[in-house]
């Protein structure tokens, strides 16, 4: 009789014998012993001057082994994926501008040209020449209905920008959490195969639990960092578009000024 087979059988033996309040302790330094045992059967069955063979983890297969709470992981990822990008193209296209856009508005402004000044702003696709473009229509009120209407085209180009982003917030904090229900659901499963199996544990019965919490984890974090970092990137490029968008009202204002000095 090997070493092995004698590691397994000596656990029985005790176990007949013992009184139900050690049955419990020793149901479970079975399961250490299965996985000892396991070792030095490997160690046992290699031959001397080889080297073990590395083992390379499927990615698509580990995904797999995370179960169905994968999916939601997988389609909150995409979301987080889309959103950032239609995001950022949304941005790039708003902080873009013409260098000369404001001196051509004042000296149209200053020579009376005001449909051309309201054309060019026309010929701008951008937040900050639809902000002039209305201040241009309000010109001849007073000064404080210009600046207020001006605030107005400003909040709603804003919340423009803002779109989608707290769907993406709500990924960040979200995956990590679908995570972390993976990781009850792994735990609950292995218990559960382990109180059915009663005295014949075996490995691999714990191994799709364990399988199912962890990748479940890891997958929910992974998800939850990266829509997090994008999150917060893509909000302090609105807010870099935000202060063009004030700097650029202020030399408005400024130039609506000028004559009254």
């Amino acid at each position: 009789m090997s070493s092995v087979t004698m590691v397994f059988e000596l656990p029985k033996k005790i176990t007949n014998l013992a009184s139900p309040f050690y049955k419990k302790k020793i149901r479970t330094m079975n399961v250490f012993m299965m996985i000892q045992a396991a070792g030095e059967v490997a160690i046992e069955g290699a031959e001397p001057g080889t080297k073990t063979a590395e083992l390379s983890i499927d990615l698509f297969a580990l995904v797999i082994k995370g179960g169905w709470i994968m999916i939601p992981l997988v389609l909150l990822s995409f979301l987080a994926v889309y959103i950032f990008i239609e995001r950022y193209l949304a941005i790039k296209r708003a902080y873009r501008e013409d260098k000369s856009f404001m001196n051509r508005i004042k000296d149209y402004i200053h020579q009376g040209k005001i449909d051309s000044a309201l054309a060019l702003c026309q010929s701008h696709n951008n937040p900050v020449s639809r902000m002039i473009e209305k201040g241009i229509t309000r010109i001849g009120r007073p000064l404080n209905d210009v600046n207020t209407a001006i605030e107005n085209v400003g909040n709603l180009e804003v919340s423009r920008l803002e779109k989608g982003l707290p769907t993406l917030a709500t990924v960040a904090g979200g995956a990590p959490m679908i995570g972390f229900l993976g990781t009850v659901i792994g735990m609950i499963k292995s218990f559960w195969e382990m109180s059915n199996a009663g005295n014949n544990i075996e490995v691999d019965m714990l191994a799709g639990g364990i399988y199912t919490a962890l990748v479940t984890t890891v997958g929910g974090l992974i998800v939850g960092i990266m829509a997090y970092f994008a999150y917060n990137w893509l909000v302090a490029k609105i807010q870099e578009v935000v202060f063009k968008m004030e700097a650029r009202t202020m030399e408005f204002m400024d130039l609506l000024y000028e004559p009254a000095r």
